[in-house]
């Protein structure tokens, strides 16, 4: 704390020295004065010194916050991190048999099959194997559109009708040779079970004539294939129909060749070139 004379003080001691000097005292007269004055001069100077640090202390309203430190020219302010957004929804394109403006994969629906009506005969020669085309309720997809992807693809020249000499009609009766069904991830599960498709994949069976299509995989399409869903809708339904067939799995014969459509696409290609027909 400082310490602050009053002013009064100041012309009180000028006032003394223009006195003539007072007259020599006792030594205990002397103690006593000065204990006395002491006393006094306290108890009359401490209400008049507050005061005068009143006068001193800074007003509230005229605090002020430091400077900032000036800022280092040669550095930026960081900008702040921005939130990852969410990937949006695929869009439906034609061919697909998909509807709306974007598709939201739903991973169980139920399990309740609809079957495509629709009649067309083998366009080719060779063993006809028929085909019936079912829809899993509630996926939204026109099945009509789906239908017609399917057998377009089985019946491309790049198919099975070479290596198998088949050729497939479509039919919405009982005694098909072969189902196709499109089936949301968990109804696929338990299609293919005791296969296990994992909610991704999808499954074709020789002995029940089965081929189930994952619609999150037909929606998605496969990490290989990139951007080119539409050839690896074509892959998926040759790939299962191929199981169906009777075709087992095989493995990519070399690096940058192209893949035999029985390779685990859906997987990886192994280092193989992305190939959705049997006879690319």
């Amino acid at each position: 704390m400082w310490d602050v004379p009053h002013p009064r003080g100041a012309s009180t001691e000028a006032a003394a020295s223009r006195q003539d000097p007072p007259a020599p005292v006792r030594e205990e007269d002397d103690a006593a004065s000065r204990s006395a004055v002491g006393r006094a001069g306290a108890a009359a100077s401490a209400p008049e010194r507050a005061p005068a640090l009143d006068l001193l202390a800074p007003r509230p309203d005229a605090i002020t916050a430091p400077d900032p430190a000036p800022s280092d020219p040669g550095t930026t302010t960081p900008e702040p991190p921005v939130a990852e957004q969410p990937p949006e929804p695929p869009v439906a394109d034609p061919g697909s048999g998909l509807l709306g403006d974007v598709v939201v994969v739903a991973p169980d629906l139920g399990g309740a099959l609809a079957v495509v009506p629709g009649e067309s005969p083998a366009p080719g020669g060779g063993t006809v194997r028929s085909v019936r085309v079912e829809v899993e309720e509630g996926l939204p997809v026109d099945g009509e559109v789906f239908a017609t992807a399917v057998l377009t693809t089985l019946n491309d020249p790049r198919g099975w009708s070479g290596p198998d000499g088949v050729t497939f009609s479509r039919t919405a009766a009982d005694d098909a040779s072969i189902r196709v069904v499109l089936a949301s991830p968990a109804t696929t599960d338990r299609l293919c079970a005791p296969l296990e498709t994992e909610g991704t994949y999808s499954c074709g069976n020789s002995v029940t004539g089965v081929a189930v299509l994952n619609f999150e995989r037909w929606v998605l399409g496969a990490p290989d294939f990139g951007d080119d869903v539409a050839t690896y809708r074509q892959y998926l339904v040759n790939h299962e129909v191929g199981h169906v067939l009777g075709h087992g799995h095989e493995d990519c014969p070399a690096p940058g060749a192209v893949a035999p459509v029985m390779v685990q696409q859906s997987i990886s290609a192994q280092g193989c070139l992305v190939n959705g027909w049997p006879v690319p």
